[in-house]
């Protein structure tokens, strides 16, 4: 069979062939005469060029109008496959000729045809990722990274889908934007890879690059991002740093998890080919911001300390920490490795400023130097700050474990094991958190032990002990500090909460208990239940006149010394008053002598302990027999 036979035959079966390029003659053929030295491959090789020649010259960006203003992946991608597949030939063809004849004129030739096609390639890259910015931005990037995953296995752009085929494979899957989002990738994937392969892939990355980083500083600058000093951020107000704080806590997450992992997948999906080239191109594009993100924290962690900057160090602390795995996973490059490096550095830092912090509260604490007792035997300001601060930095427990662990408390002297127990083993993660909470609780329980002597009562002093602690236990048992300090902590104060409340019994009450006889079944003369009714009048009206401008604040606690006293007063009253008071009714002025019924003594109690000016009686017949109460102590 003759040659040109046979080369009819192979184009018309080849893979390669389109109807639109099938000639029955050819330029070349005519002018070529089939010599010994024109071999079989030597045919093959300069139809390819003609054929190539006819593709990539419709589409030279310098010689066409049409060419200016169409692209070759709008709508139907008929074109564009085989502009593609026109490439990858003429590829070929240019190494035969370089085998054969280096200098010959078929190269050349080629050789001019492929800078058109690279020409219209760059051109058509850059359309792409300016016209498809909204759905190439990194929230649709990185919401559909298991389809990007899926293409970027496929590494050969002769492979590449057109958008018929994508929308059947994805029609049922995902929405529009997630749509055109994919098929904007895979023709960027396809031009990637034709350019790398054609040896123009420095055309191919500066494109890419200038055109995505401009994505992330913008995103970044959208989100609030700055990039500060630290002579600017020293100089800053609190309430303006932490505004800034606050700021960046809101935008490292969608800056991590959105925009850097979006370019990533985006990154990895275009340039597939090539592991090195898309370590440059993501190191260039998001290397820079990150590090400018991340050296934000350490940068505040550097400032002065402060007890009111606690919590807002540990968020930043905190944010980094959550943040880690992805950090990892996308910041892997070897050349990102800084990146990482600065993450790193900020927990460092701000671990260190937890320390230091947590060291001067601790000191803070110990220095109080207020010599105003709490009105009333009350909730001492400090309790309310150091317990509120407490349970606030057990919310944290998580990360500041992480913070603690290799910070042992030393302490000058041994301390009681109760005030270190916890749910938590030795061994556990969060012992070292829960020991240093106790600590700094028993600082305050030692501190308050203090403020109790400048009480001149020293059943007031009691009456304020049993507050602060109840206040104490109360605020540990309602909040995360009940897991870390442990029930047996809680059980064991409760204890001590009621033996302070005693204690106040004994201290604020013991003379009007002393009042009536000791054997009350034991008979006594009239003249000594005089002196009895007399000497309760006095001291029961002392207790009470004093001690109606004391405080218990919490309800519970109230009612539980209130029924406690009455149960020890009003019985043994009762008993008496009803055995004595019939010996002087008929006496002139019985009323200045038996003042009290046993009813009277239950609602003079319930008014006690709510504070200066404020009955325990609501109705306006209830106050206005507290007035009279009030006349019978004249």
């Amino acid at each position: 069979m003759p040659r040109k036979g046979m080369r009819t035959i192979f184009f018309s079966s080849s893979k390669h062939s389109s109807p639109s390029h099938s000639r029955s003659s050819s330029p070349l053929r005519s002018a070529s005469p089939l010599t010994p030295r024109h071999t079989f491959s030597a045919s093959i090789m300069e139809e390819n060029v003609e054929i190539a020649e006819s593709i990539i010259t419709k589409w030279d960006v310098e010689a066409s109008t049409y060419s200016k203003v169409d692209s070759l992946f709008a709508e139907e991608r008929t074109e564009a496959k085989e502009f593609l597949r026109s490439v990858k030939e003429l590829q070929t063809a240019m190494h035969f000729f370089l085998s054969e004849n280096s200098s010959s004129e078929k190269l050349v030739r080629a050789q001019n045809l492929m800078q058109i096609a690279m020409k219209r390639l760059e051109k058509e890259f850059y359309q792409i990722l300016s016209t498809n910015r909204n759905f190439l931005d990194p929230e649709s990037v990185s919401s559909r990274s298991s389809l990007a995953s899926a293409r970027s296995s496929t590494s050969d752009f002769e492979d590449y889908a057109s958008e018929d085929e994508l929308q059947v494979a994805g029609s049922n899957s995902i929405s529009e934007v997630e749509r055109v989002s994919e098929i904007a990738m895979s023709d960027l994937k396809a031009i990637a890879d034709c350019m790398i392969s054609s040896g123009y892939t420095k055309e191919c990355v500066k494109i890419y690059k200038i055109m995505r980083k401009s994505i992330v500083d913008e995103s970044l600058y959208y989100l609030g991002v700055e990039r500060l000093s630290f002579s600017q951020i020293q100089k800053m107000d609190w309430e303006v740093l932490e505004l800034k704080i606050k700021n960046w806590l809101n935008a490292v997450k969608t800056a991590v998890k959105t925009l850097f992992h979006g370019e990533r997948i985006l990154c990895d999906h275009v340039f597939s080919t090539s592991a090195k080239i898309r370590e440059s191109c993501f190191a260039e594009i998001s290397k820079e911001n990150a590090i400018t993100l991340f050296a934000f924290p350490e940068l505040v962690a550097k400032c002065k300390k402060s007890p009111e900057k606690m919590f807002r160090t540990l968020d930043l602390y905190e944010s980094i920490a959550d943040l880690w795995p992805e950090l990892e996973s996308i910041f892997s490059f070897e050349s990102t490795s800084v990146v990482r490096s600065q993450a790193v550095a900020s927990l460092v830092k701000l671990g260190e400023a937890v320390r230091i912090m947590l060291s001067d509260f601790e000191t803070a604490i110990q220095k109080d130097s207020s010599k105003s007792p709490a009105p009333g035997g009350g909730v001492h300001p400090l309790t309310r700050y150091v317990m509120n601060y407490v349970v606030f930095l057990s919310d944290y427990s998580g990360i500041l474990c992480d913070i603690v662990a290799d910070w042992p408390l030393s302490v000058q002297s041994p301390l009681p094991e109760s005030y270190f127990s916890s749910p938590s083993s030795d061994d556990s993660p969060t012992s070292a958190i829960s020991v240093r909470l106790a600590w700094l609780i028993l600082v305050l329980l030692c501190k308050l032990d203090g403020k109790a002597e400048l009480y001149k009562d020293v059943s007031l002093s009691y009456l304020f002990l049993a507050n602060n602690l109840n206040y104490v236990v109360s605020k540990a048992r309602t909040s995360n500090l009940k897991l870390l300090i442990g029930d047996d902590w809680l059980m064991k104060h409760e204890t001590k909460v009621r033996q302070y409340g005693a204690n106040y019994e004994r201290m604020g009450w013991s003379k009007v208990m002393s009042s009536l006889p000791e054997n009350l079944a034991a008979n006594i003369s009239p003249d000594a239940a005089k002196e009895c009714f007399k000497k309760f009048n006095s001291t029961f009206g002392e207790a009470y006149r004093k001690q109606t401008s004391w405080i218990i604040a919490e309800p519970k606690l109230r009612d539980e010394i209130k029924i406690s006293v009455a149960k020890k007063l009003v019985p043994p009253y009762t008993e008496f008053y009803d055995k004595y008071q019939m010996l002087f009714r008929r006496e002139v002025g019985v009323e200045s002598l038996v003042r009290f019924t046993p009813d009277d003594l239950g609602n003079y109690l319930s008014d006690l302990f709510h504070g200066p000016g404020v009955s325990g009686s609501t109705s306006s017949s209830s106050s206005s027999s507290s007035l009279s109460r009030e006349r019978r102590f004249r």
